[in-house]
C-alpha cells in the first residue's frame, strides 16, 4: 500500500494529529520512580485482549504486552518486536526476524514459534485477522528467532494488520497460552511488555498493579504513538476504579489520582478552567456510538424489527442526552465515520430521517408480541449509561417493553457473551462505542461482520457482506474499494447490523505534574513521568 493509503486505511491523515498539542517530550532522560495514579474508564474483569474487544482490557494488554509491528503518531506502521522483515517481490512471502533482548516475565525468551501461536489465535477472534488467514498459505517458524508468512492469494494489508492499533491487537504471549482456544478466556497474563501484571494486588472493582518491567529493552528510537522506544521511567502504574463521576472528578482536582481517561463531559468546563490540569482530546476523528442487537432471538432476529431500531434511534436527542456538549459530538449516517481524511463516509442507504411511526409498523410486520426485550445498562460508564437511557425511552415510544438490567461495564463484557435467550441470561441489546481506527474500514470494522456463529457479539449473519467483505480487501483500485464500501454500507442498512448513534470525542484529563503523555488514541503510560 502506499503511505496515504495506509493512512487512510488506519485512522486518516496524519495531518489532523498535528492539530492537537503535543505531549511528547524530547528524548532526554526523565525523572525515574515514583507512582502514577490512573483512573481508567472501566474496572478489569476480562485479562484476555484477544476473547474480547472491550477497551479496558486491550489498555491492558498494551501495558504488558508487546507487539510485532505498531501504528506510530504519524499513523505509519512500524517495526517494534521484529528487528528485520524482507517481502518477496511479489508481495506473497513475508520473512520476519525478532530483536535480541525479547523475555517474557516468566524469563522465559521470546521465540518464533511463541509469535506464531499468538497470531494463529489472534487471527480467528479478529475481523482483519480472519481475512489475513483466510489468505495465508503457511506461517511458521524457521528458527527460535525468525518465522514466514506465504500467502496463498493477495493480500495488500499484511503489515497492516500485525501493527493493528485497537482491538483487538495483535499481541504476543508465550504459545502456551496463546495455544488456549480463542473461545475461552487465558488463566495468567504473562507477556514481554514494558509492564508486569501484580496479580498479587489486583482488586476487581478497585485497582489493578503494573510494576515496570527490569528485562524490557526499549527500541533504541523516540517514542511516537504505540511505536518506537518504550521508555519507562515509573516504579508503578495503580488504576484506580471510582465508578462515580463526581468523587473521581474530585480526586483529581484534590490531587488523590494524577491522570482521568475519560471523564464525564459534564465536568469538562470545570476541568478546562483548572490550572493545574491538562484538558486534550486523544483521538479527533471520534468515536462512533453503536446500538448492537442479538440477531440470534427474537425480536431482533428479524430483519423488520433490527430496521425498526434506524427509525426509532435519533441521534441529535442520544447525543444531546448522552454528551450534552455540541462542540463534543456530531450526527453521522456514515457506517465508516464522518470527517476530514475519512475516505469511506458516506450517507447512502441511511433514513432520510427519525420516524417513530414507521418504527412501531415495522416491529408489528415483525411480528412483535410485546415480550419484555432486555437492554443492557452498564451504570459505571457515563457516556454509555447516557445513551441507554435514552434509547430506553425512544424504545418505550415505540411501544417496546424494556426490561433494563443494570451493571457494571465489566460485567456486561462478560453478559454479551452469552448467546442463551435473554430469559436464561442471555440478552436483546446494548449500547457500546467504538474509536475510529476500529470502525473506519470494512477491513476492521468488527460490527458488519456477517460471520454468524464467528461474528462479533450479536452474531450477525451474511453471507452477503463476507463476500462483499473479501471483495474490499482484494481490491487494490481506491474507486473499486469507495463503491464496495458504499455497497457494503447499503447492505448493512438493509440488514442492520447495529445502529449509529452518533459521532463524538472523549477528552482525557490529568495534572500538570504528569509529563511525556503521548497521543494516541489508546491509553499507554510509557514514556510518563511524575513530578513532586
Amino acid at each position: 500500500m502506499s503511505a496515504l493509503d495506509r493512512r487512510q486505511f488506519l485512522v486518516g491523515s496524519a495531518a489532523a494529529a498535528g492539530t492537537l498539542a503535543v505531549h511528547a517530550p524530547a528524548v532526554r532522560a526523565q525523572k525515574r520512580g515514583g507512582t502514577l495514579r490512573v483512573i481508567p474508564h472501566a474496572d478489569l474483569k476480562v485479562i484476555d485482549p484477544i476473547w474480547t474487544t472491550a477497551y479496558i482490557t486491550r489498555n491492558f494488554g498494551y501495558m504488558i504486552y508487546d507487539t510485532l509491528f505498531a501504528t506510530d503518531a504519524n499513523l505509519q506502521i512500524k517495526p517494534q518486536m521484529v528487528e528485520k522483515y524482507t517481502v518477496s517481490p511479489d508481495q506473497m512471502r513475508y520473512r520476519f526476524t525478532l530483536r535480541d533482548g525479547l523475555k517474557f516475565h516468566d524469563g522465559q525468551p521470546v521465540t518464533a514459534e511463541d509469535c506464531v501461536v499468538s497470531l494463529q489465535r489472534w487471527g480467528k477472534k479478529d475481523p482483519l485477522g480472519k481475512l489475513l488467514m483466510a489468505a495465508t498459505g503457511k506461517l511458521q517458524a524457521v528458527d527460535r528467532k525468525t518465522f514466514v508468512l506465504e500467502l496463498a492469494e493477495p493480500f495488500g494489508l499484511v503489515l497492516d494488520a500485525l501493527g493493528k492499533p485497537s482491538s483487538n491487537v495483535p499481541f504476543i504471549m508465550p504459545a502456551r497460552l496463546a495455544a488456549t482456544s480463542e473461545n475461552e478466556q487465558i488463566k495468567e497474563a504473562i507477556g514481554s511488555g514494558p509492564y508486569r501484571f501484580v496479580k498479587g494486588e489486583w482488586q476487581p472493582g478497585h485497582q489493578v498493579v503494573f510494576e515496570r518491567n527490569p528485562d524490557y529493552v526499549p527500541r533504541n528510537e523516540p517514542p511516537s504513538g504505540a511505536a518506537g522506544g518504550k521508555r519507562v521511567y515509573l516504579d508503578r502504574v495503580v488504576w484506580r476504579y471510582i465508578p462515580d463521576a463526581a468523587t473521581a472528578a474530585n480526586a483529581l482536582e484534590a490531587g488523590e489520582v494524577d491522570y482521568y481517561e475519560f471523564p464525564a463531559i459534564d465536568f469538562m468546563p470545570r476541568f478546562e478552567k483548572n490550572p493545574n490540569l491538562t484538558v486534550f482530546v486523544t483521538d479527533p476523528r471520534g468515536n462512533q456510538g453503536w446500538l448492537r442487537p442479538n440477531h440470534l432471538h427474537p425480536p431482533f432476529n428479524t430483519k423488520k424489527a433490527r430496521q425498526a431500531l434506524l427509525y426509532l434511534v435519533n441521534q441529535e436527542m442520544v447525543l444531546q442526552g448522552t454528551i450534552g456538549q455540541p462542540k463534543y459530538y456530531r450526527t453521522c449516517p456514515a457506517y465508516f465515520m464522518c470527517g476530514p481524511g475519512l475516505p469511506y463516509e458516506s450517507a447512502v442507504g441511511a433514513p432520510a430521517k427519525p420516524d417513530l411511526e414507521r418504527a412501531r409498523q415495522l416491529l408489528r410486520e415483525a411480528g412483535y408480541d410485546g415480550r419484555p426485550v432486555v437492554l443492557l445498562d452498564p451504570t459505571d460508564y457515563p457516556s454509555i449509561h447516557g445513551a441507554t437511557l435514552v434509547i430506553r425511552e425512544l424504545l418505550a415510544q415505540a411501544g417496546v417493553k424494556v426490561d433494563l438490567q443494570a451493571m457494571d461495564w465489566s460485567t456486561l463484557i462478560s453478559r454479551r457473551a452469552k448467546k442463551e435467550p435473554p430469559e436464561q441470561g442471555g440478552w436483546n441489546l446494548f449500547v457500546t462505542w467504538w474509536i475510529s481506527a476500529d470502525v473506519m474500514t470494512p477491513a476492521v470494522n468488527a460490527g458488519i461482520s456477517g460471520a454468524c456463529d464467528k461474528a462479533w457479539f450479536g452474531w450477525p449473519c451474511s453471507e452477503a457482506m463476507e463476500k462483499l467483505r473479501a471483495e474490499w480487501v482484494r481490491a487494490l483500485d481506491p474507486a473499486r474499494r469507495k463503491r464496495l464500501a458504499e455497497e457494503i454500507q447499503k447492505l448493512a442498512y438493509d440488514e442492520v447490523p447495529y445502529v449509529l448513534w452518533g459521532q463524538f470525542v472523549q477528552p482525557t484529563v490529568y495534572r500538570k505534574t504528569v509529563r511525556g503523555v503521548l497521543n494516541f488514541a489508546c491509553a499507554v503510560f510509557w514514556n510518563i513521568a511524575v513530578e513532586a
